[in-house]
């Protein structure tokens, strides 16, 4: 055996209470394989000379944590650019973009951000006049935390050719100051473009720097497993380190809709890089005000939000998805106002039907606002919600007033998915929300919004309890990459993917969940991460 941890608290989440009895208390591993799972006693007889054993010392042992939706590239990215998330005023969001272009040579571009207007007294918009005057050598594009939204200084928009006279484009728009038409700097989905095709590409050390720092960062948080929506070439990065045994995290990558046909064979062989997949977009998001509606914004009733840009000429998307579909590919679609959602169940069930029945596993990334009578279309559908539980709590402050009390009835429904037969998979949309599956798990369990402002969960009827949410974490996440035989649970036979922590999140009190942190993280049979700092 190469290794064993005894006296664990084991839950294999083979049952979907997330225990089982009697409860098993130890594991073995022969490469990276689970041997045999079960008592300590009968397990140390395994164990040679040459086995590492570990003491769980009581703690809790999961499987490993799955994340079913990361942009997984641009969070290694993140880790080195400028942070706004957590700017709580104009004046913080100002003062870190100057200290951080007071870091960095003239010339060079300042990226990153993930700034949140909504966290302002007010919530303005940010615009090009803040940052100017602390840029002034430096083009600024920095994102709004969902992606869907930017600021560019104006030695950006410069560059980019971004005027008065700029026309707008499908999928996208400019916003401009009502009184002079010019653009304040804020771009939004498609219109981002125009900037982003004058920055400089990101050069293979710097993209390969950035992945490693991503798979150390994951082993710190037992993430074992994601799934990268937008990996496209990053693929490539990911598989050179894995054949440098540098990687710590098996990724399922997944390439634009668009680029289907870039997609190489699917492989049934379950190694730490994988492919098979291609993801879509149909619309935006709600904090940039660009997902798509039925009905308008209460806050902007000439605005229902708007398709994404790949959902043009009408008719385009619907062929990306046959052709990715029929070439035996899996397709997922970001997919966040009730108009979207509508639009994507409509399209995987024409496609299903043209298509003929298979094992397809469409996905619909967020699933964020559903009609109440589309929520059971997803069971009767078989399709797979990928959703992200942080970004209920986040949105929580201010999605009522935005939507109203009819609308949010079927916002962030983990309940009723799960209820009405959906297989729910739990991500975090890393770099738009944090990696850490414990934020992730709270959100889900508890859904008290960052503001405080719902101490027992917003719209609590949704709430799901700790096994499910460790389940759809796990297994969930496991079904929705094809890989349930492989991973998921802690089962003899499966790959030894494990995560222990540090508070047993099953029996604590729900609020203190969020605390729980990562004592040891093992992959492919390795330790790759400890807090001890043993093995990594």
């Amino acid at each position: 055996m190469d290794l064993i941890i005894i006296n664990a608290d084991v839950r294999t989440m083979e049952a979907a209470s997330g225990a089982v009895q009697p409860s098993p208390t130890a594991v073995a591993v022969r490469g990276n394989r689970i041997v045999q799972v079960g008592p300590t006693r009968e397990i140390l007889r395994r164990a040679s000379k040459k086995t590492r054993v570990i003491d769980a010392q009581g703690k809790l042992l999961l499987p490993g944590f799955n994340d079913a939706h990361v942009h997984f590239l641009d969070g290694g990215l993140s880790l080195s650019n400028v942070n706004l998330r957590d700017a709580a005023t104009v004046e913080e969001f100002v003062r870190r973009i100057r200290v951080h272009a007071s870091t960095v040579p003239a010339g060079k571009w300042i990226t990153g951000g993930e700034w949140d207007h909504e966290n302002w007294p007010g919530a303005p918009l940010p615009n090009r006049e803040m940052i100017d005057s602390v840029t002034p050598h430096n083009p600024v594009m920095v994102s709004r935390t969902d992606g869907h939204m930017a600021l560019a200084n104006s030695l950006a928009l410069k560059l980019a050719g971004v005027t008065r006279e700029t026309r707008d484009v499908p999928g996208g728009f400019i916003v401009r100051d009502p009184a002079t038409g010019e653009p304040t700097g804020v771009l939004k989905d498609a219109a981002m473009d125009a900037v982003w095709r004058v920055m400089p590409k990101t050069g293979p050390d710097e993209k390969r720097a950035a992945a490693k720092l991503a798979t150390e960062y994951a082993a710190s948080l037992g993430v074992t497993s994601v799934q990268d929506v937008l990996a496209g070439d990053a693929v490539a990065i990911y598989r050179s380190l894995a054949e440098q045994g540098e990687l710590k995290t098996r990724i399922y990558g997944m390439y634009p809709i668009a680029r289907w046909q870039d997609v190489p064979n699917p492989n049934p062989n379950i190694n730490l890089v994988r492919t098979g997949a291609v993801k879509g977009f149909s619309d935006g998001s709600l904090g940039s005000a660009t997902a798509w509606f039925f009905e308008p914004y209460l806050d902007d009733p000439k605005n229902c939000g708007l398709p994404g840009d790949q959902m043009f000429p009408e008719g385009l998307m619907l062929q990306h998805v046959l052709a990715s579909d029929k070439a035996g590919l899996q397709v997922a679609m970001h997919a966040i106002g009730d108009r979207a959602n509508s639009e994507i169940l409509d399209m995987f069930a024409q496609v299903a039907e043209a298509n003929g029945q298979r094992d397809r596993r469409f996905r619909i990334e967020h699933a964020q606002h559903l009609r109440p009578r589309e929520i059971p279309r997803f069971g009767r559908q078989q399709l797979i919600a990928s959703v992200q539980p942080y970004h209920a709590i986040d949105d929580g402050r201010w999605c009522e007033a935005r939507l109203g009390p009819e609308r949010i009835k079927g916002t962030y429904a983990f309940r009723t998915l799960l209820d009405t037969g959906a297989v729910l998979a739990l991500g975090t949309d890393w770099v738009v929300a944090p990696l850490d599956p414990m934020l992730t798990i709270d959100a889900a369990v508890n859904r008290r919004t960052l503001d405080g402002k719902h101490p027992h969960g917003w719209l609590p009827e949704q709430k799901i309890s700790v096994a499910e949410a460790v389940r759809a974490y796990t297994v969930g996440s496991a079904i929705a990459e094809f890989s349930e035989r492989d991973k998921g649970t802690i089962t003899a036979g499966k790959l030894a993917d494990l995560v222990l922590l540090d508070a047993n999140i099953f029996e604590i009190k729900p609020e203190e969940i969020k605390n729980a942190r990562v004592f040891l993280t093992v992959c492919d049979g390795r330790v790759v991460w400890s807090a001890a700092g043993a093995g990594a």
